[in-house]
Order: C-alpha cells, then structure tokens, then sequence
C-alpha cells in the first residue's frame, strides 16, 4: 500500500543552503528509519536496487517567500535554495513509501513522534511538528491508498464524452530525467515515463501488468523546460513543467484501466532518476 506522508517542520536554527541538497536530506530519512529500526536503516542505506520511498526537497510553507528558486505556488515545487532557510520558518517534507513492509517498520516512529525531540539537518536542529497523510484541500502531496484501490478506481472508458479519462495531465514538479543506456535524458517520452511507472507498480503492487498499450499513448501538450542542479559533488539536469497524453486508437478497456492507474500512481511514485534525492517528483493533475 503507498503512503504519501507530509511531514511538517520547524527549524530551531538557520539551515544552510549546503545542507538543503537531496544528499542530506536521504541521510535525514535513513536517521529517521535508524531510529526505530537500526538494521533497516543500515540496508537502506546499503541498497543499490531501487528503494521502496522517494522522498522530496525540503519546501518553505509560504511560497511567496524570496528565499525560493524553482517555482513559486502552482504545482512546481521548491529544488534549490540559494540562502539559508531562517530559524522559526515552517517547512514541510513529502515521504512516499511504496510497500506495507517499509510503512509497518515505521509505524513506531509516527505513533510516537515527540515534537520536543530536534533532528538534525547539517548544522541545524528541526522538530517535526505533525505528520499528515491524508488528502487536504491545501497540502495535495498528503494521500494513501491501497494498490487494489488504485487499480478500481482506475478509469477503463475513454470516449470524447469523458475527457478526464482519456487525457493524462502530468505535472513534472521537480527535475526529472531517465537513465537510456550509459547516459540520461531529460525527454518525457511515453517509453521514459510509463516505463518507469510500469516498473515500480510490477515490483510494488502485486497487481502486475505484464504489458501496457504504450503504442496508444499519445503527447498532446507539452510546458516544460531544463533546470540544472549542482553541488560539491554533482550535476543533475532534468525537466520540470507539464505534459499531457492523450490515449487514442483501438484499445481494449483493461488497458485504458492499466495505464490509468499507472498515472494515478505517479503521485507515489515518482518516475526516473534519483527519486530517493528528491528528483522525479510528479503528480497528475485533474482538470474541474
């Protein structure tokens, strides 16, 4: 079952721009897990298969601040923060979790979060104030649903009647880039992004679709652009805006069903590169 919790913070002191990286932010997470589960924390942190959580940059809850870089309010999201976030700004946090094994480990530490207790971001301490995890009309990063859910709810119509169902809007709210052979690009094909959504939902789910009808997926709009980001160590380049496809042809409605719920899904899960570092982030968007 995925989890898509928020939590929301409070910095007791400044923190740095250098420790807002996705880097530290994974070492923040691992910190978390070690604290109820040492072992777990040290696998996760051994890993190089693909992990059960992706996690976001640290987002400054008043998004008309001019501390930020990388979108202001919308559905863009907070990537990189050229000055130190001040002491008393509250912030929130997105943690996704994709299996029931990883939330089940992790139940103790939101049972029984001590908002007294500072974590530590570099050099800054920071209380974890509250933790949320179900839809709210201003915070829509917050959700759980089972997969079987996600998979009936899934729209399997798709007439010129039903435009919801046939166009799939998704917004790309922190750089995204997909790893093609040795090297990565920053193209939202359909093979990129549905791929990678396919994957997560096959090794997560226990519902797996043994093929999807990528041949009917169509781009009908596209919005976006290159951000690039870099520290001491790295350079990321990835795409951030929007991207709409369209299903068309002759298609059978379990498939219609199938990549419905894989779009649906991105909410969870991400897609592409560095998802655990805050990348990849993406949501679909439903027109009123």
């Amino acid at each position: 079952m995925p989890h898509s919790l928020v939590l929301n913070l409070l910095p007791q002191s400044p923190i740095p721009p250098q420790y807002l990286t996705g880097r530290h932010l994974h070492a923040l997470f691992l910190t978390l897990v070690s604290s109820v589960d040492s072992t777990l924390g040290d696998r996760l942190h051994d890993s190089t298969a693909d992990k059960a959580f992706t996690l976001s940059p640290l987002q400054i809850s008043n998004t008309n601040s001019p501390l930020l870089k990388g979108g202001k309010g919308g559905s863009k999201l907070q990537y990189s923060h050229q000055q130190p976030i001040p002491a008393g700004t509250p912030c929130w946090w997105r943690i996704s979790l994709l299996d029931d094994t990883l939330f089940s480990k992790l139940t103790q530490l939101w049972l029984n979060l001590n908002p007294n207790r500072p974590w530590h971001l570099g050099p800054a301490d920071l209380y974890i104030t509250s933790i949320q995890g179900t839809p709210q009309s201003i915070q829509p990063w917050a959700n759980a649903s089972t997969y079987a859910q996600l998979y009936e709810e899934a729209s399997d119509v798709c007439d010129g009647l039903r435009l919801r169902n046939s166009s799939i809007n998704l917004s790309f709210s922190t750089p995204t880039a997909f790893r093609q052979g040795q090297y990565d690009t920053t193209l939202p094909t359909r093979e990129s992004v549905f791929n990678s959504l396919l994957s997560r939902w096959n090794k997560y789910s226990g519902i797996e679709f043994t093929q999807i009808a990528i041949e009917s997926i169509f781009p009908s709009f596209v919005n976006i652009h290159t951000e690039i980001l870099a520290d001491s160590r790295s350079k990321f380049i990835g795409i951030v805006g929007e991207v709409t496809y369209k299903i068309l042809g002759e298609i059978e409605p379990i498939q219609i069903k199938q990549i419905n719920a894989l779009a649906d899904f991105a909410l969870y899960s991400g897609v592409g590169r560095k998802t655990t570092m805050g990348m990849g982030m993406m949501r679909r968007m439903y027109s009123p």
